[in-house]
């Protein structure tokens, strides 16, 4: 497998269409890493490090998902990079994107307060 980003994506998406409490992803330094930047945001609950990967809990409001879309933006084959200036908000503030900058990943509104640009990996609403 290639795209692990994608793959993190889709096994979160597929998660929350089938209501599952936990969702076992694979663990890597950038699956990591966007776990913490969707942790800070809210969007997921606690992951945890289990022998088989990391173990990722969706939150729910009743039986509606806080998260209901992962879009993966920039591709191995397409790199997409943004400037601090052309980052806007997703779904009118409801979501978040995630920017790997120089400073490591952040949410897009993070990057815009900090004026860091980088690659879009990814929106999530």
């Amino acid at each position: 497998m290639n795209d692990l980003i994608a793959d993190l994506l889709a096994r979160l998406q597929n998660g929350i269409e089938r209501m599952k409490e936990t969702v076992l992803v694979p663990k890597t330094k950038m699956n990591m890493e966007i776990l913490r930047v969707l942790k800070e945001g809210e969007l997921i609950g606690e992951y945890l490090e289990t022998d088989e990967g990391v173990s990722v809990e969706i939150l729910y409001d009743g039986k509606e998902p806080l998260v209901s879309t992962f879009k993966r933006v920039s591709s191995p084959g397409q790199r997409i990079y943004i400037s601090s200036k052309d980052i806007t908000p997703v779904m009118n503030g409801r979501g978040i994107s995630i920017i790997s900058t120089s400073k490591g990943l952040m949410s897009g509104a993070m990057a815009k307060s900090k004026k860091l640009g980088g690659e879009l990996i990814c929106k999530v609403w």
